[in-house]
């Protein structure tokens, strides 16, 4: 069986998804069959894996940072938000139906044999397993029904290094607190502390260091700086969704939805040195882009509502020479008319933008399949598409009826999106992966503008992303004793 180790940290977002990245892809480069795992994860941003089951964006990249194909048996249960008082329950890659949180609080015991038998699969094929908790595991509230952090940690019986993050402020009262508020048998699991995200010179630290140790009893084994790598982040706090200026010659703007999902679709979009993307939720900002963008949403009808309340869709429709791109419930809002009658997110029945000749209506069965195949025989300014490569993955409830022979996509005679004067729309994510694909919007883009487009096909966005994980395994060695976290997986508990 693999020898466990496990992440945790002082609360949501202090790096752990990342610093579990990046010792899968240490342990990787040091010649051991690696593989990352996660009881509990809570995202919007998921993925469909080759055997059409969807899973949690974050143990996707760990994954990738492993030289592994990812797997369900990573991440057992996933909770997607649906609205603030609850989430669509997937285990195992299949949906469960929607629950309300002090439902699934009942009921999560009842998961714990899915999650230990998730867990020693893994731990069959592997040498070491790098478990990431979720939150904080000193939510006293929550601890009695843990099954993520320490909860976790004992199924697993595993030895815990705890994150902290400095740039928040407060990590030292964040790390020493959170020990203080666990048992001590779970104190005792806790093998190492790790600063994050620190920014200036580390001697002006040391004294902190010290005292960290003095107050918890527990040593600091690495304190990692704030890291310039383009790493997939799993919820919208990553700071890419921040942006709100152009600075590209092509601009795309990226619609920011209240239930935003997937919005790691376009992160290859910024590997172009010609092309800015940024993130809108004021019609104010919207200005004149080349390019809109409405990305997934877990809640299509009410995120329609909240487009047309915004003024961002009036916004929209006032643009004269702008592309405007749906992806998945951004594509379903571009049509006539959405229409829930099975009750996937409520029921009701919204007008949509009307900008492409399409209705949808949401179904019980959630579609989720992997998708390869080639754009359609476009006619107009699109011609230049017809024929470029496509990959990707869908994910959604609802079915939309096209109105009209324009079909975008064409994968082994079936069909998908749709097209108009200056609208495209497909349910695929992950559909500008494709070098092939990005390299003729852009240039497309470009020729709209009178700007010269030579291609960016000198790096893959997997070479790219392996680049990436490459660096932060190295940022990672030079800031974390590795030496001591290899012992303490040795010694275990």
């Amino acid at each position: 069986m693999a020898k466990p180790i496990m992440i945790q940290g002082t609360m949501s977002n202090v790096g752990k998804s990342i610093i579990t990245a990046g010792l899968c892809r240490i342990f990787m480069q040091d010649g051991y069959r690696v593989a990352p795992f996660k009881s509990q994860n809570m995202a919007l941003n998921s993925y469909i894996t080759n055997e059409n089951l969807e899973m949690g964006r974050a143990q996707v990249v760990q994954a990738e940072a492993c030289g592994i194909e990812p797997s369900v048996y990573m991440n057992p249960i996933l909770l997607k938000p649906v609205t603030d008082m609850g989430s669509q329950v997937i285990v195992m890659g299949r949906v469960m139906g929607n629950m309300k949180a002090m439902d699934y609080y009942k009921k999560k015991k009842d998961y714990i044999p899915v999650i230990k038998s998730a867990y020693e699969k893994l731990a069959s094929e592997n040498d070491i397993v790098v478990i990431e908790g979720a939150g904080s595991p000193a939510e006293i509230n929550l601890k009695d029904d843990d099954i993520v952090n320490m909860g976790m940690a004992e199924i697993a019986n595993s030895p815990v290094l705890l994150v902290g993050d400095i740039d928040r402020g407060g990590v030292f009262a964040q790390l020493i607190g959170t020990v203080a508020l666990l048992e001590k048998r779970e104190q005792e699991r806790i093998k190492g502390l790790i600063v994050n995200k620190f920014r200036g010179d580390k001697k002006i630290l040391e004294p902190g260091l010290e005292m960290l140790f003095e107050k918890s009893g527990k040593e600091v084994l690495g304190v990692v700086p704030y890291m310039n790598v383009d790493i997939d982040e799993e919820d919208s706090l990553a700071e890419r969704i921040e942006k709100k200026t152009a600075a590209g010659l092509i601009d795309i703007a990226v619609i920011r939805l209240p239930k935003i999902s997937n919005f790691t679709d376009f992160m290859s979009l910024e590997l172009d040195p010609l092309v800015s993307v940024r993130y809108v939720e004021r019609v104010s900002e919207l200005k004149e882009p080349d390019m809109v963008i409405i990305p997934g949403t877990k809640n299509t009808i009410s995120d329609m509502k909240w487009l047309r309340e915004s003024g961002i869709e009036a916004g929209i429709l006032k643009l004269k020479n702008t592309l405007v791109f749906g992806i998945c419930g951004g594509y379903q809002m571009l049509g006539e008319h959405i229409e829930d009658v099975c009750g996937a997110e409520g029921y009701g029945r919204i007008r949509g933008m009307g900008l492409l000749p399409i209705s949808t209506y949401f179904e019980n069965e959630k579609t989720r399949t992997r998708v390869e195949g080639r754009i359609a025989k476009l006619e107009g300014e699109f011609e230049c598409l017809s024929g470029k490569k496509i990959s990707g993955y869908e994910i959604h409830m609802g079915k939309s009826v096209l109105n009209t022979e324009k079909y975008f996509i064409e994968t082994d005679g079936k069909y998908d999106g749709c097209y108009g004067k200056n609208v495209m729309g497909s349910y695929i994510h992950g559909i500008f992966d494709e070098e092939e694909f990005r390299d003729a919007l852009i240039n497309m883009l470009c020729r709209r503008k009178n700007i010269e487009y030579s291609g960016n096909s000198n790096v893959t966005f997997k070479e790219y992303k392996e680049s990436q994980y490459n660096k932060l395994a190295d940022i990672l060695r030079e800031n974390i004793d590795m030496k001591k976290v290899y012992e303490i997986i040795e010694k275990g508990i």
